[in-house]
């Protein structure tokens, strides 16, 4: 039999238990930020991810739905909207990385690493405040010295 035109992995599961699965990696990722899966697993679940990240993006209240829809927890929902998209703004694409982790002990399976390429601890900084700013002349802190002194 050939796989043309057949697109994703079927992971030995029926429809909706491939759905629920990606769906509740997608949940954990969005709730967690970081998540070890299976290398084949984390491959699915990427795209599933920056999807859901460029309708949170927009924020509107259909994408809102549509966001909820897709996520098992409408708390993770609503933190995928209100917290993390306002803070990959500054980003068009590739929110999401994989790095290889290790072997399963058990089956040897290859393990990944699926989490954010930003760090979402941190406070969202626009790229024109990031840079430093210039000093002031030096009439400037001669003047305010002064100032200072009297």
């Amino acid at each position: 039999m050939h796989r043309h035109g057949y697109q994703g992995r079927k992971f030995h599961r029926e429809r909706d238990q491939r759905r629920a699965l990606v769906s509740g990696l997608a949940d954990s990722l969005i709730k967690y930020q970081s998540v070890e899966t299976t290398l084949p697993k984390a491959k699915e679940v990427v795209p599933y991810v920056e999807k859901l990240i460029t309708k949170a993006k927009k924020g509107d209240l259909h994408n809102r739905r549509q966001v909820i829809s897709k996520l098992h927890t409408l708390e993770s929902a609503h933190k995928l909207v209100d917290d993390i998209a306002p803070k990959l703004q500054g980003r068009s694409s590739g929110h999401v990385r994989i790095v290889k982790t290790r072997l399963r002990r058990g089956d040897n399976a290859q393990l990944a690493r699926v989490s954010f390429v930003d760090n979402l601890n941190e406070a969202p900084v626009a790229k024109a405040a990031a840079k430093p700013q210039t000093e002031k002349s030096p009439v400037a802190k001669t003047a305010t010295s002064k100032k200072e002194a009297e």
